[in-house]
């Protein structure tokens, strides 16, 4: 296993190198307007200067270079746009914290909710509990979520007695916009978890240990549970991600000042820096999520072993 990671780690090394510089040199391609607030009115002498001020004249590998060097010193650059002048870092610093808190929230509260309406649906599989949440799963993946989500805000402010201004210090401000976070990872792990449970029903290993007379509960709890769920936890980790990049709309929804409409914000205002120090963050937290959730499948099932060849003994 420790072998398998570093060749994994040094992969996705090279992989976030490729994909940030990649995205560094395309930037490079967009009109300059993006490095100055006031574009319009600038000489083009000033912009000259304003450009050689800061590096964007040199080479493209020479400007690649210090691009890596000043990201493992911590040093993203400026933005130009979005918040005049103010250290990039600073900005993310200031974000990410109320996005991370959220998302944490919203996945725990899917597992906690999820995990066991799968179990529930899986062992009572074609019976009322396995209809009604065959019901909401559906009712999640066809209705748009924008249609949910505004009908939770319209009657949940009421019935929570809270304003539509988001309140960080106020425990009830977080109840709606984590709840309507949670919803699609709820659905997404009831249904997989309900799935993956009846396929192991039909196993020899299940068959078997009906015929030694093991009750169904135990067989549902320890036999089918626990393999059904090895697939599953190694998504965990990236719908993290996807939950906190996600919550575009329940951020602007509820005026949350988080990470979630910053990406958008900074392409859409041609703020560049924003944007690569964004795209690194996110690239990062990525490649974490999938060497994570091998980690997962591993403690979970210690029969499954990354380092071994394929068709190795």
């Amino acid at each position: 296993m420790v072998q398998y990671l570093a060749k994994r780690i040094g992969r996705s090394i090279l992989t976030l190198f490729v994909i940030v510089t990649l995205v560094f040199c395309l930037l490079r391609l967009m009109p300059v307007e993006g490095y100055f607030a006031n574009y319009e009115k600038m000489t083009e002498a000033q912009i000259q200067a304003g450009l050689q001020s800061m590096g964007l004249l040199d080479p493209l590998p020479v400007q690649i270079g210090h691009f890596w060097v000043n990201a493992l010193h911590g040093d993203l650059g400026v933005s130009h746009i979005y918040k005049l002048n103010a250290p990039v870092t600073r900005i993310l610093a200031q974000k990410l914290p109320i996005s991370i808190e959220m998302g944490v929230l919203a996945m725990l509260l899917s597992l906690v909710l999820g995990i066991p309406l799968g179990l529930v649906m899986g062992r009572y599989k074609g019976r009322w509990p396995d209809k009604l949440g065959t019901a909401f799963i559906v009712l999640i993946q066809a209705v748009p979520a924008a249609v949910y989500f505004l009908y939770i805000q319209m009657y949940g402010t009421t019935a929570m007695g809270v304003g539509l201004l988001f309140d960080a210090a106020n425990w009830r401000y977080w109840v709606l916009p984590v709840c309507s976070m949670s919803l699609a990872n709820l659905a997404f792990y009831a249904m997989w978890l309900r799935r993956y449970m009846v396929d192991e029903s039909n196993k020899d290993y299940v068959k078997l240990a009906r015929a030694k007379g093991v009750s169904e509960n135990n067989i549902a709890l320890h036999h089918v549970f626990r393999n059904a769920m090895v697939p599953l936890v190694q998504y965990i980790p990236s719908a993290f991600l996807n939950t906190v990049v996600g919550s575009i709309y329940i951020e602007s929804l509820y005026s949350i000042p988080g990470m979630g409409g910053l990406l958008v914000t900074c392409v859409q205002r041609h703020d560049n820096t924003m944007v690569q120090g964004i795209v690194l963050l996110y690239a990062c937290v990525g490649i974490i999520g999938l060497i994570l959730g091998d980690v997962l499948m591993v403690l979970i099932d210690p029969r499954i072993n990354f380092g071994k060849k394929e068709g190795g003994r």
